[in-house]
């Protein structure tokens, strides 16, 4: 299973948002690029970004800091935030990055995201599902997480034939450190085997690593845990090789 740390970033700093919160900022004093370096340092093959400015205004902010994130630390960068059209796609790509992240472009212009899965290659395009779970219901939240859009994961998932790479984060636990959840991401993957799925929200503990792994998904983003030293990025590259 890779591991994908993660920087997720307004106004060029890296943040993390609780349950995708603008209203709960976490700042850290970290320099972008040298975190992403710090990170290839530690072992990572991997890394995802998300440009928050981006996925807030539905326009990318951080496209020059990305390319500097890119080049210097030589990381396999997955980008998502922001992108909305083919000239997104083209500037990150040209820029060095391996994979962008549609979300809400994904959900609301199934005829664009499908060229861009055919015109792109879909291994350099992740589908991102981000999901809302309140009374059991299940639906998929774009714009920054701030719409729901009345769907569940599996019904946008089969709008796309083409689909490899799907990234799904539980609101409800992202930046929480309570624990992934597992249950989700067994469902998904019994349900589409053939695709490869990114597991996001909610790690806290290196037994999550664990756990997540077990349930078949291929990736595992891990943001908070990393930053605020619960364990360190090459504890968390040996729990996925365990397994």
């Amino acid at each position: 299973m890779k591991i994908y740390p993660a920087i997720d970033l307004i106004d060029g700093k890296p943040v993390r948002l609780l349950q995708g919160d603008f209203a709960q900022q976490t700042n850290y004093p970290h320099d972008a690029v040298e975190l992403a370096c710090a990170y290839a340092e530690a072992g990572a093959h991997h890394l995802h970004v998300v440009d928050l400015d981006g996925s807030r205004t539905g326009k990318m902010a951080q496209a020059r800091l990305i390319r500097r994130m890119a080049k210097e630390s030589g990381l396999k960068l997955q980008v998502g935030g922001g992108i909305r059209s083919p000239a997104d796609v083209e500037i990150l790509l040209e820029s060095g990055v391996d994979k962008v992240v549609i979300g809400s472009l994904a959900v609301r212009d199934h005829e664009l995201a499908s060229s861009m899965l055919e015109l792109y290659g879909a291994e350099h395009v992740t589908i991102a599902i981000d999901v809302r779970i309140s009374a059991g219901k299940r639906e998929i939240a774009t714009f920054g997480w701030q719409k729901g859009e009345g769907m569940e994961p599996v019904q946008l998932i089969e709008q796309y034939p083409r689909l490899r790479n799907v990234l799904c984060t539980d609101i409800g636990r992202d930046g929480s450190l309570q624990g992934p959840n597992l249950e989700l991401y067994r469902e998904l993957v019994e349900a589409h085997p053939e695709l490869s799925f990114q597991a996001s929200g909610g790690v806290g503990a290196l037994q999550d690593v664990r756990d997540v792994c077990a349930t078949g998904c291929q990736a595992l983003i891990i943001g908070k845990a990393l930053l605020e030293g619960r364990f360190s990025l090459k504890e968390a590259l040996e729990a996925a090789g365990e397994c």
